[in-house]
């Protein structure tokens, strides 16, 4: 092997002509009908994470009406019933529509970059898995628009959800939470394949980015997390569509059936959605201390920990049942010892931090908003897992803080970090670092001064999901003061979409790697080509563009004519073959039609089955058209290598 890595230069001009032909080869194609047949993960991830952004202001949207009819007492902006569905929208657009998408999709765009390989292992199914979900979120937000909006809370409990609310509302709720099901599933499975058998030659599982290893982690818990909630969802649409009972307490069901089911999903959901933040915060310190992360081998197993554990305490949100005092007495500890994980991982965290010369750009200053919302939300969990403390707060707007603080600072902050820090990579362009820090400062007051102050109200007795309140319970000044705090939010999000959409048009140009960072999306162009690398990296460290001297070992004899990726072994990353992948299609947008035809009309009559199942047959029946790709075994490994430089301008 080290014969085969001996630098052997590559001609410019070589270089230039097999950028061409992959560029040919893996562009997009024009128009309408072209966007709809994309398969690349750059686009795909790229539509996830702004579909999402999408979802997200209309969520603030939400919430900032709620705090505006809650900010003084007996106010009439909102009436009891549009109430409950602004409440229940807004929840279920930031659980199902924004957070668990928003991260998916970062991991898709980032993934195949971050392990040396050119798109996802099944582009297809990642594509389905896209307009799938955007199919969910127009259900919801069309049933919305025409006041028929889900109105029992974005947990949906039974028989609310069931025998007192009649119409279509909770219906058209169900089979939203089955399309955005359905497609994190695909997106789980498509990033499960591609980390374990398209990883660059030597990335073995101890040199994986500790993002790759967060999105792996959530992927999983996808898989075991999500088919609960899709089954639930399917019970509770059958219970309403076709009286059967499964959640029926007067014919035999049980309605803490559903409890179970959904917090089974519920609470490994929350974590779905921050660890990826965990590895977002990890590359951030890394770069910005210019130290690699301390405790490697803990993050990792931090990381694995956090995933079991989240499975073993959906119950903590069930206190307040009937259930045995020594079960609630395991779930007590089980919701206690998951704070021990992610201790870890800040105390990690803090040695690179202290070991280091931070840099305070944008994107660490985000890091450190996330300690402190992200704390504050972990020391109040620890407090609701007491059963004791937990009965007396119990639906107050205690909760409501808690929720807040964890999800805002464990994944909103992380995230936010991560857009300005891959921001470069993204557009080829820097955002303002002065905007930057105006929206930093102003979301952290915002946060506090908005959900600080519902620890106290839920102190006072303020229950949730109340749309007004009386002058005499006192309870009027901390909401005047958290609806001001919901206009400070505003306020910042208002900076971060100027700043994002002026630094795309005429930031400064970034190059490659502005940030000095160590992973190997940064050796690649900015934005990158469709292709990412034009020869796929050799990995010889866990900081390849950090310990790199020059230039980088690569695979060569990949074919350029098509779209050809590398197999790899899934311990130690050994190339095994090579596989050719396929191209555009319309069939995944096609498909996912088929799946909304299934979904909608059911909710109207059950012959909607019928319908809906001939239309999924004949758009699986058009994705299993024969088309050409074939996998091939490597050459000699003798000849494979070459050594070309780390950046493609150094190599022009």
């Amino acid at each position: 092997m080290s014969a085969a890595l001996a630098p052997i230069p590559l001609e410019t001009e070589t270089i230039t002509r097999e950028r061409d032909a992959l560029q040919r080869t893996w562009a997009s194609e024009p128009g309408l009908l072209g966007w709809l047949r994309e398969v690349n993960h750059v686009s795909i991830g790229k539509r996830y994470v702004i579909t999402a952004f999408v979802f997200l202001l209309l969520g603030g949207l939400e919430a900032g009406v709620m705090r505006l009819q809650l900010s003084r007492p007996e106010n009439r902006i909102l009436n009891p019933d549009s109430y409950n569905q602004f409440f229940t929208v807004h929840g279920s657009t930031m659980m199902f529509l924004f957070a668990v998408p928003v991260m998916l999709g970062m991991g898709i765009w980032l993934v195949p970059m971050m392990i040396g390989t050119r798109n996802v292992s099944f582009p297809r199914l990642n594509a389905f898995g896209y307009y799938t979900y955007l199919f969910g979120g127009i259900v919801l937000y069309g049933a919305f628009l025409f006041n028929t909006g889900p109105d029992a809370g974005w947990f949906a409990y039974p028989p609310l959800s069931t025998a007192f609310t009649p119409g279509k509302r909770t219906d058209f709720w169900a089979q939203m939470i089955t399309f955005t099901e359905i497609a994190a599933l695909a997106a789980s499975i498509t990033l499960i394949a591609t980390i374990f058998k398209q990883r660059a030659p030597g990335m073995t599982l101890n040199r994986i980015p500790l993002f790759v290893w967060s999105i792996l982690v959530i992927s999983f818990m996808v898989l075991f997390a999500m088919p609960t909630v899709a089954v639930a969802s399917i019970f509770l649409a059958l219970d309403r569509l076709i009286s059967t009972h499964f959640f029926n307490a007067a014919e035999g069901g049980d309605p803490l059936l559903w409890q179970h089911m959904f917090w089974f999903f519920g609470h490994p959901e929350v974590y779905i959605i921050f660890i990826p933040g965990l590895g977002f915060v990890s590359h951030i310190v890394a770069t910005f201390t210019r130290r690699p992360v301390f405790g490697y081998p803990m993050m990792v197993l931090s990381l694995v920990a956090t995933a079991f554990m989240g499975f073993a305490l959906w119950v903590h949100h069930m206190f307040a049942t009937p259930l045995p005092q020594l079960g609630q007495s395991f779930f007590t500890a089980a919701s206690t010892v998951i704070a021990i994980p992610t201790g870890v991982q800040i105390f990690c965290w803090i040695a690179t931090i202290a070991a280091g010369r931070p840099r305070y750009a944008t994107p660490f200053l985000f890091v450190l908003g996330f300690f402190i919302v992200f704390t504050i939300g972990g020391l109040t969990g620890v407090m609701v897992a007491s059963v004791p403390f937990d009965l007396q707060v119990h639906d107050t707007y205690f909760v409501v803080a808690h929720f807040h603080y964890v999800l805002i600072g464990g994944a909103l902050f992380p995230l936010l970090g991560a857009i300005y820090y891959w921001f470069p990579k993204f557009s080829g362009r820097l955002m303002s670092e002065t905007l930057g820090k105006w929206h930093f400062w102003l979301l952290l007051i915002g946060v506090n001064v908005t959900f600080f102050p519902m620890h106290l109200l839920g102190y006072m007795g303020m229950p949730r999901r109340v749309y007004t309140y009386l002058p005499e319970t006192g309870w009027g000044p901390l909401n005047s003061l958290a609806s001001a705090g919901a206009g400070i939010i505003v306020v910042a999000m208002l900076i971060f979409a100027w700043n994002v959409f002026s630094s795309w048009r005429n930031g400064d140009v970034a190059g490659p790697n502005p940030w000095g960072a160590d992973t190997l999306e940064w050796a690649t162009e900015s934005p990158p080509a469709p292709y990412n690398f034009a020869h796929i990296p050799v990995v010889q460290s866990p900081a390849p563009l950090w310990e790199a001297s020059g230039t980088m070992p690569v695979v060569t004899g990949m074919r350029t004519d098509v779209r050809e990726v590398l197999i790899s072994s899934v311990m130690d990353a050994h190339p095994c073959g090579k596989h050719e992948h396929p191209g555009p299609s319309i069939w995944p947008f096609l498909t996912s039609v088929c799946v909304a035809l299934y979904f909608v009309p059911v909710i109207f009559t059950p012959w909607g089955a019928v319908l809906g199942t001939v239309a999924v047959l004949a758009g699986a029946a058009g994705w299993g058209l024969p088309h050409a790709t074939s996998s091939k075994p490597l050459p000699a490994p003798g000849s494979m290598y070459k050594d070309e430089p780390l950046t493609p301008e150094a190599a022009r």
